[in-house]
């Protein structure tokens, strides 16, 4: 077979098993590849296996001089680029890009990018992402602006490369396509990228920038995306957004942006997702989101914004809204959340929302998490029938006004791995044994409310309950230990403020047997441990014991223990000179 007629690429098997390539004298792979006509050579890693076991990337790619196309993304390569890449004149597509998180990277070292790139001039898709570069911004610029004047796409994520952005990259003025995150540029962002007025996709996300983004780089009417993401020394603030502008996904968290959302943000109708956590923006969430039709993801979680959240019933496909850690405040009508037929996350705690909390919410078919937590959400839950199905995962109602019994659909909630209610006015009797139904429990939360919880259950420790990490029900009006000797994956139990009398079982030294533990049984009415002198748990770092009536000596502690509270107690004993040997370690 002649070197034109066709190059091996794709594997015959349909579960392939890649242990070897052989590359013929036409650079032509000859095991376990089918051919495919001559011009593009795609062996992107698909799986999560590594085809390629790390090795060298093969002698004979110099010989395909009419390829035009060759993708080995992720293939399992290591090492260094050959030299004769350079050869392939022809390429217009290049894609060696490796971002496996611990498998040694490729490298341009010799050839380095600027003798690796010498033959390339027709390529108007460069992709590098992982690949070791090491260049000075002046370097690598010059190295790819001199050399791939077509060059319409280029992505060098993670590839260590320092800054400042040299000019010279201004003279690719055909590029629409400039990913450069995850390198360390250490500068400011050049206004020259307001000139690429092409440009559809720029990702500078954790490249350590710093200054003031440039405003009209935003206003690029063709931009798409704008990534930003993770540049904490990077300020900036919104412009005014022209009705004909593009963007699609605006990405700014964690970086010093400040000031209002400007009422022209409803101009987006293309905005597909928009996540500004944890800047610096205040004032009102404008109304004008609210015709974002094609609004899939929001997060504005750790911010300043005041007033009222506007109605996002309109766009019927957004999975997520996160307006957490705010200043928001108003109701939260069932009207706003109506149709949001594919809303999975649900996250508006800590701010200042008031009223009723809708139960619509739980009617949404999607949903998975509702966090509402440390609002002044007030009132009563009406009950809701046909539950039982809901594919909600976490609910977490804590640090509100919530008032009246807790309603009984939720325990049927069955889905369910997080229920967390404490920290409102929720009273009446509760039977623990009511968890039963949620089987895939894992957080438990009903402390501090006006609940009296009772605990006699006879089978709480059966196969029939759920494995809890973490079980909270201080301040419960318990008056017996509840029996937990079966819970082998409890990590946290916080009984305090409790009525709970007469001995500590044996049992609870094994909580945090797997993972650290955490165990406070203060303030309550206990006398004394139950079997021989205990010998608390290796993993156990917080043991909280204050304010019983524990008598004899004071119990010893393992040295993992952070923090030991044994105080208004009846013991007989001194603090033994086993606990003061750990504590002077951890004071020195």
């Amino acid at each position: 077979m002649s070197q034109r007629s066709a190059i091996l690429v794709a594997p015959i098997e349909e579960k392939p098993q890649f242990q070897y390539v052989v590359f013929n004298k036409a650079g032509v792979v000859e095991s376990k590849f089918r051919l495919l006509p001559l011009g593009r050579s795609n062996l992107q890693h698909r799986r999560s296996c590594y085809r390629f076991n790390f090795i060298q990337i093969p002698n004979g790619f110099g010989n395909l001089t009419s390829l035009t196309y060759l993708n080995l993304s992720n293939a399992g390569f290591a090492g260094q680029i050959p030299t004769e890449f350079s050869s392939m004149t022809r390429l217009v597509t290049l894609d060696l890009s490796s971002l496996f998180p611990g498998i040694p990277p490729l490298k341009l070292e010799n050839p380095n990018l600027t003798m690796f790139l010498q033959n390339l001039s027709e390529l108007k898709e460069l992709r590098l992402d992982g690949v070791n570069i090491s260049a000075r911004g002046s370097d690598w610029c010059n190295a790819i602006s001199s050399r791939l004047p077509y060059l319409l796409v280029l992505s060098l994520l993670k590839c260590d490369l320092s800054g400042p952005i040299d000019p010279s990259l201004l003279e690719l003025r055909s590029l629409s396509v400039i990913r450069l995150a995850l390198n360390d540029f250490s500068s400011p962002v050049p206004e020259f990228f307001a000139n690429f007025r092409n440009l559809t996709e720029l990702d500078l996300s954790s490249c350590n920038l710093n200054g003031t983004f440039p405003r009209r780089i935003i206003q690029i009417t063709t931009l798409q995306t704008l990534d930003l993401a993770n540049n904490e020394l990077l300020e900036g603030s919104l412009p005014e957004f022209s009705p004909n502008a593009s963007l699609q996904n605006l990405v700014l968290s964690m970086t010093k942006f400040s000031g209002t959302l400007p009422d022209s943000i409803g101009n987006l109708e293309m905005l597909s997702t928009i996540k500004l956590v944890h800047c610096n923006f205040s004032g009102p969430i404008p109304n004008s989101m609210a015709g974002l039709t094609q609004l899939v993801y929001l997060d504005f979680s750790m911010n300043n914004f005041t007033g009222s959240i506007p109605s996002f019933s309109l766009s019927k496909n957004l999975t997520n809204i996160d307006v957490s850690h705010n200043d928001l405040t108003g109701e939260i009508p069932s009207s706003h959340w109506e149709g949001l037929q594919s809303l999975v996350n649900l996250n508006l705690g800590y701010n200042s929302l008031n009223g009723s909390i809708p139960v619509s919410l739980f009617s949404l078919p999607s949903l998975q998490k509702i966090q509402l937590s440390n609002n002044k959400f007030a009132g009563q839950f009406n009950d809701i029938l046909n539950v039982s199905s809901h594919k909600l995962d976490t609910l977490d109602l804590s640090s509100n006004n919530l008032t009246g019994p807790i309603p009984k659909f939720v325990f049927q909630l069955q889905g369910l791995k997080i229920l967390s209610l404490s920290s409102n006015d929720f009273d009446g009797s509760i039977k623990l044994s009511m968890i039963e139904n949620l089987k895939n429990l894992i957080i438990l939360d009903l402390s501090y409310n006006n609940l009296s919880v009772d605990a006699t259950v006879s089978n709480f420790s059966g196969s029939s309950f759920p494995q809890i990490s973490t079980l909270k029900l201080a301040s419960c009006n318990l008056n017996v230990f509840p029996n937990l000797k079966n819970q082998s994956k409890l990590s946290y139990l916080d009984l305090s403020k409790n009525q709970i009398h007469g001995k500590i079982p044996n049992w609870v030294w094994n909580i945090g047997y797997w993972f650290p533990g955490y165990l406070n049984l203060s303030y309550n009415m206990l006398v004394e441990f139950e079997g021989s002198f205990p010998l608390v748990a290796a993993n156990l770092i917080i043991l909280d014991l204050h304010s019983n009536f524990l008598q004899g000596p004071i119990p010893i502690q393992a040295p993992s223990a952070l923090l030991l509270d044994y105080s208004n107690n009846n013991f007989s004993s001194g603090i033994p000179a086993e606990i003061v040997a750990v504590f002077v370690v951890y004071a020195n």
